[in-house]
């Protein structure tokens, strides 16, 4: 975005640091609030769900069916636990150490804390619970009519991946905050101060044609 003059229009330092830091507090109380749930959902599972007798709600929508299951989200790959294991802790590091520094948009600090809270609720379980250490098995409970059986770490997992293609592919966020055109090219604003930064263009236009119809004038009055 540009000035009349062509002189482009940038988010000030102490702004974006502010958002910055107001997006990864907030990534900060996602993650913890969203791993807090799916750690206490399970325990509450684990102690009063039996497995051969599912609790049916809702007229049989949701099935709270215990299991333990040694796969991925949804009960997939269930031969692969300890690929599973090392690859979520690869994206644990891969958000804290490349993406988190540069976060500075609360929509992706949203997706990236939930993200982080479902793939470290599901983390634990392989990392703590039997059979092994790094070979646990997930404690999932809840059912769907014909779908597989997950838990909230996983709803936390599916609800960041669609909240992540919203941002990169619709809207063209990128984790910073910036506006990327089709191109890939930032457009040089963040997201959240576009808009704000805009505001002040249009007064500064009709100043300019002010004062110049004035001057018109005053030179028209002259020569007369």
């Amino acid at each position: 975005m540009q000035t009349t003059r062509g002189t482009s229009i940038t988010e000030n330092a102490p702004d974006r640091g502010r958002r910055r830091a107001r997006s990864r507090w907030l990534f900060v109380v996602v993650a913890l609030a969203g791993l807090a749930v799916d750690v206490i959902t399970k325990k509450l599972a684990v102690r009063f769900l039996d497995p051969s007798d599912p609790v049916v709600l809702f007229g049989g929508l949701i099935r709270l069916q215990l299991i333990r299951n040694s796969g991925a989200a949804f009960s997939m790959g269930e031969n692969y636990t300890l690929l599973f294991t090392i690859l979520a802790s690869l994206v644990l590091i891969f958000i804290l150490a490349v993406l988190l520094p540069r976060l500075g948009h609360v929509g992706w600090a949203v997706a990236l804390g939930l993200l982080v809270a479902g793939v470290a609720g599901n983390l634990a379980d392989r990392i703590f619970r039997p059979p092994s250490p790094l070979h646990g098995h997930v404690v999932d409970f809840i059912q769907l009519p014909h779908y597989a059986i997950f838990n909230f770490a996983d709803m936390c997992v599916t609800s960041a991946a669609v909240l992540i293609v919203i941002l990169a592919i619709f809207r063209n966020v990128a984790v910073s905050g910036e506006h990327y055109a089709r191109t890939g090219k930032s457009t040089g604003h963040s997201a959240e101060s576009a808009q704000s930064s805009a505001e002040p263009l249009a007064p500064e236009r009709m100043d300019k044609t002010s004062t110049s119809t004035v001057s018109e004038a005053e030179q028209k009055s002259t020569e007369q």
